[in-house]
């Protein structure tokens, strides 16, 4: 059960400040007072993503007992989920390159899971 709830809260945990951050990104004018006032109104929204990441990290580590693992693993995590809010918000698809760094960090994964 702590895989499942490692894994859910890191996703997502990381899913909600990327896609907090891409939407600013798209939306928000840079200027100082639209975006203070933008990161105030999302305060609470931010909060419950760093305590979703803090748990899932939590629970992952609980899960394996390796916690260099449990943050390669939300790295991954967090690049797949970063290729697709470029997907949704900038309408980026990815190109084989990426492709095949997504599939390199994989396989670097499970070799450093591998004993």
């Amino acid at each position: 059960m702590n895989y499942f709830y490692g894994g859910t809260f890191l996703f997502f945990g990381l899913f909600l400040i990327n896609c907090l951050f891409s939407y600013q990104n798209k939306h928000v004018d840079p200027a100082f007072w639209t975006t203070l006032k933008y990161q105030m109104y999302v305060f609470p929204l931010f909060l419950v993503a760093n305590m979703l990441i803090g748990y899932g990290i939590k629970f992952g580590f609980k899960a394996v007992h390796n916690l260099t693992f449990v943050l390669l693993t939300s790295k991954g995590m967090e690049v797949i989920i970063a290729v697709l809010m470029g997907y949704l918000f900038f309408k980026e698809a990815p190109t084989w390159k990426t492709l095949l760094g997504i599939l390199i960090m994989v396989i670097g994964v499970i070799i450093s899971k591998i004993k």
